[in-house]
């Protein structure tokens, strides 16, 4: 320790402090190290993933709160949620007792353990979503029952699956959930069910239902224990002194969110994208047609040609406050709607504390028809006997029930305030109205631009829905009406759009050399627009990229000939190598893009067949997606030299290889 210090060797005291620094410093260095250590392993290791397995466990809730009945929802839209709740609701009816509950929030490889409750069973309302995919939050269970060998021998189980026939996978979800959960052992308590929201979803679901509750008394045996009742899930508290920055005004997670955004942006947290451009597309005709584009300059948002776009609209102030006056409360009342059971995830059916003016506004689906069980709760509200028992009637299975639901409801498109100003009898509570109705749902657009291009913005193109009904009311699609009012104005002032992007496998091919046919007639051409602008992107690269051919279809030439002059540039420029548009009526009989498939065979069948061509098809699935496929099987028959049996196949085989692409809607 004997060494200089800049005053000459170090004393004896100096030896000691410097001893002591040295100390410290080891203690620090060791200290330092440990710390690294720990926060290094703890990120490098395998750990505990709290959202595949979550912390939660669904059977030790159900131990402690006696419950032997649980119902798994895999929901995109909140039907199969809603179907789950009604099925909970209903369990108490047979002296069970019921919890409706999300995959996402729980570990589901404990699955096996439900045997250990007596008398237990499992219900899964499984909605098939896009291309015969789970929903986004089924996902994580959907591969936990793909890579799983656990054995569910003495798990009791049933499935009802929610689709649509007009889609290529129809109920794929629902019925591998199904077969799966067989195969693995578990015990089927009733038939699968499969509802179809082409035709009615409710009905097929009550349809099962009421055979369903049945099968269940009898693999039980336990005996329903009297009527149909109705039960509040939620009780309401009014907050008469609340600070006004606790109160949510739209947010659908973090409160104020709206006022301070942070990426990044998802569902529960939306970016608030000004609008920019907001331009009608078509010069004629009795229609509006818009291209909309929203500012993400400051919002860090990717996306890719081909994604989504989910707006959250707003209801109409007229309607919300027509609903107001028609049951004579003050919408601008504070309130919460708490959950009576305290073991619920779920503690508010929306964002609370809110007013019922930012319910009805933000939250709730005052547009659509209400579903019948919604009506059979409400009938309680009614003094008139007549139309109360009509109510019931509607709400019921029978025969001329179906029928006066069908042609009163659906047919005549009386949405909750319609139904409120034809029943003058019928008041029920408004915060019990606010529970029974359903979540108002994201709208997703197909992109109307690419990335590439266009890094800083989104676009949009779509139809404003708008019509009159049988009763005599206008009817105005909420979103679209609600886009076509965010008017650009000079003085500065930006509407914006709470959104977020949603990823989609409608993707351009990975090599540019590989030729692209796109469908898209009407809104449908919205993706193409921005694969037009990728794959001009691309030549400009000087990349080598294929044959870039459209079919898009309209009404008129000169009325509703989307982005005319935009494609007309691509084609002279030779990004666009073929536009054919089929216009619709601008002759005595109809002409569509399949019958310009039609009259292209031998060039579009080398294509496919010879040179690798991708083909992607946007719009309508009931017909025209329909109507296409079946002119690519023509094609491949009467060019190809296939049978019908092999051009389905043929093609079917194209979709596995991601060579046949569908962005449809019904």
């Amino acid at each position: 320790w004997n060494y200089a210090l800049p005053n000459g060797p170090a004393s004896r005291m100096e030896r000691v402090t410097l001893l002591g620094s040295l100390d410290i410093f080891v203690f620090s260095l060791i200290a330092g190290l440990l710390i690294y250590w720990f926060f290094f392993r703890k990120k490098t290791e395998p750990v505990l993933d709290l959202k595949t397995f979550p912390a939660t466990s669904f059977i030790e809730k159900m131990k402690k709160t006696n419950r032997n009945v649980v119902v798994f929802y895999g929901s995109q839209t909140g039907t199969a949620e809603e179907f789950a709740n009604r099925l909970a609701k209903d369990a108490h009816r047979y002296g069970m007792k019921g919890m409706a509950t999300d995959p996402e929030e729980y570990d589901m490889s404990e699955l096996s353990r439900l045997k250990e409750i007596p008398n237990s069973m499992a219900v899964f309302c499984m909605a098939t979503y896009g291309e015969g995919d789970p929903t986004d939050n089924a996902q994580e269970f959907y591969d936990w029952m793909q890579g799983t060998d656990d054995d569910l021998e003495g798990v009791n189980f049933a499935v009802f699956g929610l689709g649509n026939k007009t889609y290529e996978h129809f109920n794929a979800t629902g019925n591998y959930t199904d077969k799966r959960l067989a195969e693995l052992g578990g015990k089927r308590v009733f038939d699968l069910g499969l509802g179809d929201d082409d035709s009615n979803l409710e009905e097929d679901f009550i349809s099962w239902k009421e055979q369903f509750w049945p099968a269940v008394c009898e693999f039980f045996g336990v005996e329903a224990t009297g009527e149909e009742s109705s039960i509040r899930q939620f009780e309401l508290v009014v907050h008469n002194d609340i600070n006004m920055n606790q109160v949510y005004t739209g947010e659908m997670g973090r409160l104020k969110s709206f006022q301070t955004q942070k990426p990044p942006f998802d569902s529960k947290n939306l970016f608030l994208a000004p609008v920019t451009v907001n331009r009608k597309l078509n010069k004629g005709g009795n229609r509006h047609l818009m291209h909309i584009e929203l500012d993400i300059m400051d919002s860090k948002i990717r996306y890719d040609a081909g994604d989504h776009v989910a707006v959250y609209p707003t209801n109409d102030a007229a309607v919300v406050n027509r609903i107001g006056e028609r049951l004579g409360v003050d919408l601008d009342t504070v309130i919460s709607l708490k959950n009576l059971d305290e073991e619920s995830n779920k503690k508010h059916p929306f964002p609370c504390p809110s007013t019922y003016r930012t319910a009805l506004t933000h939250y709730l689906d005052i547009n659509n028809t209400p579903r019948k069980n919604v009506l059979y709760e409400l009938s309680q509200y009614t003094s008139d006997p007549q139309e109360q028992e009509n109510m019931r009637k509607m709400a019921s299975a029978s025969p001329e029930g179906k029928a006066l639901y069908q042609s009163w409801v659906l047919d005549s498109e009386r949405n909750i305030l319609a139904i409120l100003e034809d029943l003058p009898s019928l008041n029920p509570p408004v915060d019990h109205l606010c529970e029974l109705l359903p979540r108002l749902q994201a709208r997703y657009y197909s992109i109307a631009s690419s990335n590439k291009v266009h890094p800083t913005s989104i676009h949009i193109c779509a139809v404003v829905i708008e019509y009159t009904t049988k009763t005599g009311r206008f009817y105005k699609g909420v979103a679209t009406n609600w886009l076509k009012n965010k008017e650009v104005t000079e003085n500065g002032h930006k509407h914006t759009v709470p959104m977020y992007v949603r990823r989609s496998q409608f993707r351009l091919p990975f090599k540019p050399s590989n030729p692209v046919i796109m469908i898209g007639p009407g809104t449908g051409i919205a993706p193409f627009v921005g694969f037009i602008q990728e794959r001009a992107w691309q030549k400009e690269q000087g990349k080598d990229v294929g044959e870039t051919i459209l079919y898009f279809g309209c009404r008129h030439k000169n009325e509703d000939f989307l982005y005319q002059q935009e494609l007309e540039e691509f084609e002279r420029a030779g990004v666009l190598t073929q536009l054919n548009v089929a216009f619709s009526r601008d002759q005595e009989h109809k002409i569509y893009v399949q019958h310009l498939l039609k009259k292209n065979k031998e060039q579009l069948w080398k294509l496919i067949h010879s040179n690798n061509a991708h083909i992607y098809v946007c719009g309508d699935a009931r017909n025209m997606a329909r109507d296409v496929h079946t002119a690519f099987y023509e094609i491949a028959e009467e060019v190809g030299g296939l049978t019908h049996t092999q051009a389905v196949d043929y093609f079917k085989k194209l979709m596995t290889k991601g060579r046949y692409s569908q962005d449809v809607w019904s």
